[in-house]
């Protein structure tokens, strides 16, 4: 995910070391452990009221069940690609992939909240580790036209892993029940640990100053917002608790800065949101996947929870919606190199606010997939042009030099992007969590059809004109 750096054309024949006959079933096995991690963001949701049922776990709990993976997935992806940098990208795969696979166990065995949360927390560290180094292995181990094409069976795993995701996390819950939408991680991650040494070649890290300090600045930051943002939702907006939480995320922010500022080696350089392209991607990938991520939060719990739905159905329902998400993202892989960016996302925000609105009058009669589904594909068909959108454009209208930078920062917004979303609608449905009430749901979408609304406004000036040059494919799931 971090150090992907966008192919350009070089007019100079570049000397490359042999290529490695293993290469392509090395390729495979890494993006077979990348679609784990994919897979995670979007299998629990379908999970969530079995897990309430059973662990006895309240609204935020199950907020936290879905943030604190993405929260540690993102804050601390960049720390995970400058240790695969310094102690070499292959330790730190297996170490990763050790770490996910205890913690996916971990989780299936869950009696309690805590433990639950536990193992979604050690599920996200070991995502964090693992993401960047798998995709330093890919970039170091292709070459010219090759490393384009394994770029984009690396980049096709997103979409086919939220696809899944929602259809196994259903068929699971259905069948052997919710421990087993982690469980199935498990003997898939032995597997790679016994088979992937042998395909993956040994290289001498390089020397990298790590920046810790700021890794858990911004992950402490955007854990206090999160908790203030599903705190509020209980408490209030002006409770103590609430208040205390936000000013913590707004101190530990400007720490942050002011560390990365002073650093020799900064995490996150921050001069790069100076650069236009990068400050839009991480915009529309923060919003784009806050809305994808929080509409499979909310229709999960409201197909469930108020109109009784089975897991496995509801799973169902959201494949024609993950599938629409991969369609907009290939229909605007065409699209921003012949109209350009700016029309691109804009286009794509809106018709993600055009989806929702159907979905601000959900009731709790009537046929589900009259009244939800149709909103549900338009909007995710939008959304995923905009994931595109916002990772072409901070790769292809940058330097080449910077692009691996701008991967990294863009990426840890799509993570975190995920995380605050959930947390922000689960406040605005907590009535209808507590009453089982469609209002809370109607409430929570019409947020999302504003802040959709709203970026399209904001993506028409931020987005600069023109037409990305060609970066072999964007690198995000």
């Amino acid at each position: 995910m971090t150090h992907s750096p966008a192919s350009t054309h070089h007019t100079v024949q570049q000397d490359h070391p042999p290529a490695d006959p293993r290469r392509w079933t090395a390729l495979a096995l890494i993006c077979a452990a990348q679609f784990m991690l994919v897979l995670d963001v979007t299998v629990v949701n379908v999970a969530l009221p079995d897990m309430a049922a059973d662990l006895d776990l309240g609204r935020s709990t199950l907020t936290w069940v879905v943030t604190a993976y993405t929260l540690c997935f993102g804050g601390l992806m960049l720390l995970g690609g400058r240790l695969a940098d310094a102690l070499g990208a292959r330790r730190i795969l297996f170490t990763g992939l050790s770490l996910f696979t205890a913690a996916s166990l971990l989780t299936g065995l869950a009696q309690s909240a805590p433990m639950l949360l536990g193992g979604r927390i050690g599920q996200g560290v070991g995502a964090a580790l693992l993401s960047p180094a798998a995709l330093s292995l890919v970039t170091s181990t292709f070459h010219g036209a090759e490393r384009n094409k394994a770029l984009g069976v690396w980049a096709a795993i997103g979409g086919t892993g939220s696809a899944a995701g929602v259809l196994l996390g259903g068929a699971l819950t259905d069948g052997p029940g919710w421990p087993w939408v982690f469980f199935i991680n498990v003997p898939v991650g032995l597997l790679l640990l016994v088979v992937l040494p042998a395909v993956i070649p040994v290289r001498a890290p390089q020397p990298v100053r790590l920046d810790v300090p700021g890794a858990l600045l911004v992950t402490a930051g955007t854990a206090s917002l999160i908790y203030g943002l599903v705190e509020a939702g209980d408490s209030g907006w002006t409770d103590p608790s609430t208040l205390l939480a936000l000013a913590g995320a707004a101190a530990a922010y400007t720490v942050f800065a002011a560390v990365e500022r002073a650093s020799r080696a900064p995490l996150m350089d921050l001069r790069m949101f100076t650069r236009r392209p990068v400050l839009a991607g991480a915009f529309l990938m923060l919003i784009a996947t806050a809305l994808l991520i929080s509409y499979f939060f909310l229709g999960s719990v409201y197909l469930q929870h108020i109109r009784g739905l089975s897991p496995l159905r509801t799973g169902l329902v959201f494949l024609p919606v993950a599938v629409a998400t991969g369609i907009g993202a290939h229909l605007a892989s065409r699209l921003v190199g012949t109209i350009g960016s700016r029309p691109t996302a804009v286009a794509g925000m809106a018709l993600a606010a055009t989806g929702t609105i159907p979905l601000t009058r959900l009731s709790q009669t009537g046929n589900v997939y009259a009244g939800l589904l149709p909103g549900f594909v338009i909007a995710a068909l939008g959304i995923g042009a905009v994931l595109v959108t916002a990772m072409t454009t901070a790769l292809a209208m940058v330097e080449p030099a910077e692009s691996g930078l701008a991967s990294g920062v863009v990426n840890t917004f799509h993570e975190v992007g995920g995380s605050i979303g959930v947390a922000v609608v689960s406040t605005v449905a907590a009535s209808g969590f507590a009453r089982g009430s469609a209002a809370g749901f109607r409430d929570a979408f019409t947020v999302c059809a504003v802040a959709a609304g709203a970026g399209a406004v904001i993506a028409l000036g931020l987005v600069p004109r023109g037409k990305p040059r060609s970066t072999g494919g964007p690198h995000v799931h």
